[in-house]
């Protein structure tokens, strides 16, 4: 556990050395801020950040509860203890039950160390949580971004939320000097200016092809003071964008003393490599619709690819997940005895966290992988597919009164692993957006207009969708409707629109609002035999 910082609201100095004297014991490297008046106290929350708040439940004409109220509006995330001689159980019952962690008395000063530890430990695996989330949202969005100004104005937002930081630079290469592209932050540094690099953090980062972690910007003879001293910025971390030849950095910055955490420069440092595909993306991008404009299709299919490619970076994002949802298990079940309901209640939010994360990053893996399968052809009858996966969603929700129809002999020549992922996706979208109809009708088959290839659809009378943004059916991690009212990832239409490519084949959809969805698609004609002679025979009987 990195060095703590912790403000203590207390009017008794021998109480304060007693208290650090315990934590050191119990090994924590801690820093004691004592404050006793409420002045004081919230002057410090104002200028610095900690990790830790212990108050007494009375200083001079303040309060522990005065207090807790105002961590709770100006800093949510940071546990709060009580520690006090004068605590009945009424108050402790009311304190525990607006949020603090727990109410310890003076007497008892042997339970802090474990209450600190795991509030500490809960506090960050939350935050840590909650930032591996939105980073999985910025690789999305990076992997869709088609230009710099896209890419700039996507990190300047996500490196100073990852971290909670007070304010955050995208710093690009331009020869020998650092072009600060862009910032947020909560006053202004540097955006639009440049510097020799050999004077800049930021070309020091780049050239040394390390990072930065500075506590104390003034105490670090690689800061142009300068420059400093006009900003808010007490401590800061500085990340190359490509570890090899860095093409750019990324800083945060902090306006109160800040020791940034290993899970904090890592979160950073993942940015930064994603943002280095992003901008590597741009390039062949920009290339491809320079050298081949009248290519279109193989342009869009290469640029699905990229995508596709930058999606594989989430097998990174597994092993914090695997951590976060291994200790988050192994607490409850080692020590869930001696948790209270409300710790009990964290953890298995984040084990619940990590399962939907671990969900998305398998669609997106799923995705990569299909784009490099290779067609198994064969016959298919997809009437058979299509009675199988319709009897395992009625088998799971008995209860449910759906009526289906399903064309036999519907026979095809392709691979039939993909075509059933097809029918899974399509069918169960129809389940899944008839579920609030009580009379729900789900229809499978085809028709064949003149000489043309037959055209496959699954029809349902449930929810629809606007066809004013029909575009969007097929784009990665696109929905139509919100994640409370049906869930899904965004990933299902885009997986069965590559597979039905793959087949030489399209799709394409009808709807309307409330009033049901029909899919249609078609499949290549490249083998015309004894299986097309059959369902004709069949569609004339």
């Amino acid at each position: 556990m990195n060095r703590l910082r912790i403000l203590h609201l207390e009017d008794a100095p021998m109480d304060v050395e007693l208290i650090q004297r315990i934590l050191t014991k119990g090994g924590f490297e801690c820093e004691i801020f004592m404050v006793n008046s409420g002045s004081e106290y919230i002057a410090a929350l104002d200028v610095n950040s900690f990790d830790l708040i212990l108050s007494d439940s009375r200083v001079s004409d303040f309060t522990g509860y005065a207090a807790f109220e105002i961590a709770k509006k100006k800093c949510p995330n940071i546990p709060f203890i009580l520690v006090s001689a004068n605590t009945n159980p009424e108050e402790i019952t009311n304190y525990l039950n607006e949020g603090v962690v727990d109410c310890i008395s003076k007497n008892q000063l042997w339970q802090l160390v474990p209450i600190a530890r795991r509030a500490i430990a809960e506090s960050r695996l939350e935050q840590y949580n909650q930032a591996m989330e939105r980073l999985v949202k910025v690789v999305q969005e990076l992997s869709l971004a088609r230009s710099l100004d896209e890419i700039t104005a996507i990190v300047r937002i996500a490196a100073r939320e990852l971290t909670g930081a007070d304010g955050a630079t995208f710093v690009l290469r331009e020869g020998d000097m650092c072009f600060y592209a862009d910032e947020n932050a909560i006053q202004p540094l540097w955006k639009g200016r440049r510097f020799p690099v050999n004077i800049c953090i930021g070309g020091w980062c780049m050239q040394h092809k390390q990072q930065v972690i500075i506590e104390n910007v003034y105490e670090d003879e690689r800061i142009p003071y300068e420059a400093y001293k006009p900003t808010f910025i007490k401590s800061l971390v500085m990340v190359p964008i490509r570890k090899e030849a860095p093409i750019g950095a990324i800083g945060n910055y902090w306006a109160t003393p800040h020791l940034a955490t290993t899970e904090e420069i890592g979160l950073i440092q993942a940015l930064a490599d994603t943002t280095s595909v992003a901008i590597e993306n741009i390039q062949v991008y920009q290339e491809l619709e320079t050298r081949v404009r009248d290519r279109t299709a193989q342009l869009e299919a290469a640029n699905q690819e990229l995508e596709a490619f930058a999606y594989t970076l989430s097998h990174d994002l597994r092993s914090p997940l695997s951590a976060i949802d291994g200790y988050s298990s192994l607490l409850l079940s080692e020590y869930g005895n001696q948790l209270d309901e409300r710790a009990k209640f964290f953890l298995n939010r984040l084990c619940v966290a990590c399962d939907r994360m671990n969900a998305q990053i398998e669609h997106m893996l799923s995705l990569h992988k299909l784009s490099q399968t290779e067609i198994q052809p064969q016959t298919v009858n997809l009437s058979q597919i299509a009675q199988e996966i319709l009897a395992n969603l009625k088998a799971n929700e008995p209860h449910r009164q759906v009526e289906t129809t399903i064309q036999e002999g519907l026979v095809v020549y392709g691979d039939s692993i993909l075509l059933r992922v097809v029918l899974e996706n399509l069918l169960s979208n129809a389940w899944k957006y008839t579920a609030k109809r009580k009379e729900a009708k789900i229809e499978f088959g085809a028709a064949l207009e003149s000489d043309s290839l037959p055209k496959f659809y699954v029809r349902d009378n449930g929810a629809g969708f606007n066809m004013k943004y029909a575009q969007k059916l097929f784009r990665p991690f696109q929905r139509m409707h919100s994640q409370k009212e049906f869930s899904g990832t965004g990933i299902g239409l885009t997986s069965v629109q590559r597979i039905i490519q793959k087949h030489g084949g399209r799709i394409w959809a009808e709807a309307a609002v409330d009033e049901g969805a029909t899919f249609y698609f078609t499949l290549s004609e490249h083998r015309r035999g004894d299986e097309d002679k059959e369902w004709r025979e069949v569609r004339k009987s």
